[in-house]
């Protein structure tokens, strides 16, 4: 298992480095540190206020090469950062990065985590109902639900709770956040009934198609012969042999949590990673925008290793080699 260990974290620290080079020419290859200048302090700036902000953000240096000195270049430099942490200043405030992310960091996690936790537990308690009618209405009546959900996007879902229960209603804010534990659920309720509902199609979709493969399994049929009850087969057997499908989607969404919700939280005033990111794509912001998708990728390379390791820990015949 130590050498299996060893092997996934090289190919992740390849797979990172990989990440790295194709965010050093999506973001100084492709535009120059002009164009990159022109688009943050406007098109109409005069040349000495566009090379005074090259210089202030050390884009005034050879991108690949230096024969002077090999390691004074943006690709060293660019490198050099991202795997130490140290992200810089932003470029549309000159605001250090890390803090952004830091005071970012509780408003996205309050928002992505009650939904993946309530999201999981309702997802699969409901797929496990529906995997229990199986071929019968309610389950047909559970998959078209589910498709009509899938079918639906994500703004209609917003657009039509916003009215509902902030307009119409006025049962909670439309947008808007307040850190305090008094108030912190008022404001995210919508966000949390909308993140719920728009995904719960897709989770018992999928949690249901599981559970009813294992329901065709021998060590169902050894079960029922051997005077089991139905729903006593789908919470103490079929569950149970289902987790590395479940952990692997499980697992995947993780990284999820910390980047933040795109969507929802632009839409609703909520200044977490997601809002971050959708405002250094407005704002032409190449350096928040490049470590944002650096820690994505971060974290879900990470998100594979967990995966595999745990693996191991739901089904005891799986050998890591």
């Amino acid at each position: 298992m130590l050498a299996y260990l060893i092997r996934r974290l090289a190919y992740g620290v390849l797979t990172v480095q990989g990440v790295l080079l194709l965010l050093f020419v999506l973001f100084f290859l492709y535009a120059t540190p002009t164009e990159m200048a022109r688009r943050a302090v406007g098109e109409k700036a005069p040349p000495e206020v566009l090379e005074q902000w090259i210089v202030n953000h050390g884009y005034d240096r050879p991108r690949v090469w230096n024969p002077a000195n090999p390691s004074d270049t943006l690709l060293a430099d660019h490198f050099r950062r991202m795997l130490s942490f140290d992200f810089g200043r932003s470029d549309a405030d000159d605001s250090p990065i890390v803090e952004r992310l830091r005071q970012g960091v509780v408003p996205s996690l309050s928002v992505t985590l009650p939904l993946f936790v309530g999201g999981l537990a309702i997802g699969i308690a409901l797929s496990l109902f529906v995997a229990y009618f199986r071929e019968t209405y309610i389950d047909r009546a559970g998959v078209v639900l589910c498709v009509l959900g899938m079918s639906v996007s994500i703004l209609l879902y917003i657009i039509g709770g916003q009215f509902l229960l902030g307009k119409l209603l006025r049962w909670f804010p439309i947008s808007g956040f307040d850190p305090q534990p008094a108030l912190v659920s008022r404001f995210l309720a919508i966000p949390w009934i909308i993140g719920l509902l728009s995904g719960l199609g897709g989770e018992v979709r999928f949690y249901r198609t599981v559970f009813v493969e294992e329901t065709s399994r021998d060590y169902v049929r050894t079960a029922r012969a051997k005077g089991c009850g139905d729903g006593r087969i789908m919470w103490r057997h079929v569950l149970r042999n289902a987790m590395i499908p479940i952990l692997t989607h499980v697992v995947v969404a993780i990284p999820f949590l910390f980047t933040g919700s795109l969507l929802l939280e632009s839409f609703f005033g909520i200044p977490g990673l997601g809002s971050i990111t959708v405002d250094a794509i407005h704002g032409n912001d190449f350096s928040t925008l490049r470590v944002m998708v650096y820690i994505g990728a971060l974290l879900f390379v990470l998100a594979q290793i967990v995966t595999d390791v745990s693996y191991t820990l739901v089904d005891p015949r799986v050998r890591l080699e």
